[in-house]
């Protein structure tokens, strides 16, 4: 019998040099994040929240309410005992508006730290900015445009670009204090955010840019959105609407009565009461900023925090080859295999003719980090599975149409080009472009593996190349013995995406 007693130790996750933790405290919700590690694209480890609404009544009274404080409190001796079970090496505790405005923040602040045994870090309306524009900026490649935080105390906004991070502000317009301050009229509520962004004359920097939308509200409304327009992917984050698609929707929802929307269900009790002011505001802002379109991101102040904590060549990584190697890593058979595919498919890409974007490359070698994650499978379902767990992966600095590129290439390297097992969903999110070219890539794969067996120090010593108009795969001679039927097959259903005729040489 196979002694398996000295495997109990994780692998499937990265231990080293240890996990970390954000308590997130903010006007509606308190949130305890733990993540595998500090890393270019972190993983979250453990998620739970409370909905304590410690905003709640903090702008008639100026103090945050006991019953509130107490759910809090709480839930923070709960977190606190989580993080010391999974052996988190640092924990950082964000307070965000309610903390920083109540008069009784300070005692309250105490009673954390007590609990949490961690120093509180409060963040003005500067710092939240400045953090969930990091978010974005840590999430998307090359953003651009306006980044919009709404919490439950307030709304930060702040322009980010190539350039960097602008000058942020901050609005008393978040949706536990807009429903207090309107007295729960909606009319009053719309003039009142309308009245606050009128100040911000510079909001029109935007126009025909994006607006990237963060909070806990407006995914709520982002979700609603995705799955009344029955989108295919429940990924929130790079969700994509246009503006004025979005601006009539907040209108509905301004304008109807919730509980007779459709997939209402899919947003919990607890967050539905906001939904009318999140719009508000959201319609509000669009209509003064004139962006071309909202991007939802999952990224915010946490994530932001955290990449600031990044050193400088750290924060240079690419997120999304970095997840999709980190992923390899944990996944192939032999994660170094995957540098050898890069280099050997840039092969395949001139022979077919292929100029590569900037954009379009850094794609290829996230496919060809993933190239080897569905191995363990039965080989029946190798390739479904890795379509699933690369379509709706935590990958970021990636967005909905490349999502589907990455998973048709691997499935086409499992599966073969056989669309007719593919969904026309995961399709209806590409372009014809990418279509074409995870087609070349995934028949590219299939070639590769023969070759090597997936595993590293073989596949670069044969080489794709045009020769007189035939796509040709020399084999040294040490390599002779790697002929085969199924190589020769695999070959020309290569030729034939490429539109060549194909033929395997022993040099």
């Amino acid at each position: 019998m196979t002694d398996i007693s000295t495997s109990d130790e994780p692998r499937g996750r990265f231990t080293e040099p240890g996990p970390i933790a954000i308590i997130d405290i903010g006007s509606n919700s308190v949130r305890l994040v733990i993540y595998e590690r500090l890393a270019r694209n972190p993983t979250a480890l453990f998620n739970e929240k409370i909905l304590a609404g410690l905003g709640r009544g903090v702008g008639a009274t100026g103090r945050l309410g006991e019953e509130n404080v107490a759910t809090a409190l709480r839930a923070l001796v709960r977190f606190r005992r989580v993080c010391d079970h999974v052996g988190v090496i640092k924990l950082h505790i964000l307070a965000t508006a309610a903390a920083r405005e109540a008069e009784n923040g300070a005692d309250f602040i105490a009673k954390v730290e007590n609990i949490c045994r961690a120093k509180v870090q409060i963040l003005s309306g500067r710092d939240e900015a400045f953090y969930s524009a990091m978010g974005v900026y840590s999430g998307f490649w090359r953003a651009d445009g306006l980044v919009g935080d709404l919490g439950g105390g307030s709304l930060e906004l702040v322009d980010i670009s190539a350039h960097g991070i602008g000058d942020g502000r901050t609005f008393p317009l978040g949706g536990i204090r807009l429903q207090e301050s309107s007295e729960k009229d909606l009319a009053l509520a719309n003039e009142i955010a309308r009245e606050e962004l009128e100040k911000a004359d510079w909001l029109g920097k935007a126009k025909d840019r994006n607006f990237y939308a963060i909070g806990g509200t407006w995914r709520s409304l982002g979700r609603l959105h995705l799955y009344q327009q029955g989108y295919p992917l429940h990924v929130m984050h790079d969700y994509t609407v246009p503006a004025e698609v979005m601006v009539d929707f907040c209108e509905q929802l301004m304008r109807d009565d919730l509980s007779n929307e459709p997939s209402i269900q899919v947003i919990s009790k607890a967050r539905r009461a906001l939904l009318p002011y999140g719009a508000t505001v959201m319609r509000q802002t669009l209509l003064h900023c004139q962006a071309d379109q909202v991007v939802f991101s999952a990224l915010g102040v946490r994530e932001g925090y955290l990449y600031d904590q990044l050193d400088e060549e750290g924060k240079k990584q690419d997120p999304l080859i970095t997840a999709a190697h980190e992923l390899g890593v944990l996944r192939a058979r032999d994660p170094s295999y995957s540098a050898e595919v890069v280099e050997w498919s840039e092969q395949a890409m001139r022979v077919a003719g292929v100029d590569e974007s900037e954009g379009e490359r850094r794609l290829r070698i996230s496919a060809c980090q993933l190239t080897d994650i569905g191995w363990r499978a039965h080989p029946d379902y190798r390739g479904q599975q890795s379509l699933n767990i690369i379509s709706n992966g935590g990958f970021v600095g990636i967005d909905h149409a490349g999502r589907a590129y990455l998973a048709l290439t691997v499935f086409y390297r499992y599966e073969g080009l056989m669309d007719d097992a593919l969904s026309p969903a995961i399709r209806s999110l590409s372009n014809p472009r990418l279509m074409k070219l995870a087609r070349i890539l995934g028949a590219t794969l299939r070639v590769a593996a023969l070759i090597s067996a997936s595993m590293k120090g073989v596949l670069l010593k044969s080489k794709l190349s045009l020769v007189n108009g035939k796509l040709v795969l020399a084999l040294p001679a040490e390599l002779a013995d790697m002929q085969g039927d199924r190589l020769t097959k695999r070959l020309n259903q290569l030729g034939r995406v490429m539109d060549l005729e194909a033929e395997v040489r022993v040099l």
